[in-house]
């Protein structure tokens, strides 16, 4: 499927599922993305879609014109945390802080679920990732100066503030 961006036009969020049609592009993006820094999109194929649907988490998809240009999803990690997965942005649409508004909705329904924080890790080939998650306020649970391939995935953590009532 082939995007054209369109600045300035109207955003909104869908909540659905990994299976549903719409994400399916997003998704073959990223699992090609992942093939050619890692060599193998295993990340995509060793959770359950289940995983990523209420109560326990959210998929949610980012769109402009009724087409997906962003997504992300988060699944339980523990009784109080909630693991970021799968944070995409289409190639066509990327530089427009479409990945941070992600971030945000899927903050703001983790917090109104009940987590009180959130855990992600992010592949050492992807700056990218790495420089949003910083500029949003998460906090590295490795060390920064290390270098990224000698760590393996980067952890990251942050923790939200209880939403109000």
């Amino acid at each position: 499927m082939t995007f054209t961006p369109s600045r300035g036009s109207a955003l909104s969020v869908r909540r659905t599922t990994v299976d549903d049609p719409l994400a399916r592009p997003l998704l073959e993006e990223l699992a090609r993305e992942y093939i050619s820094r890692y060599g193998s999109a295993f990340d995509l194929e060793r959770y359950f879609s289940e995983e990523f649907a209420p109560p326990g988490g959210a998929f949610v998809l980012l769109l402009e014109q009724g087409r997906p240009v962003a997504g992300g999803a988060y699944r339980r990690y523990d009784a109080a945390t909630a693991e970021l997965k799968r944070i995409w942005t289409h190639s066509a649409h990327r530089r427009r802080g479409l990945a941070r508004r992600v971030l945000r909705v899927l903050e703001r329904e983790a917090a109104e679920r009940g987590y009180s924080r959130i855990h992600l890790t992010t592949g050492p080939r992807q700056p990218e990732a790495r420089g949003l998650y910083l500029a949003a306020g998460y906090r590295p649970l490795f060390d920064l100066s290390a270098d990224p391939e000698s760590i393996g995935p980067l952890p990251f953590e942050k923790h939200l503030e209880a939403p109000a009532s």
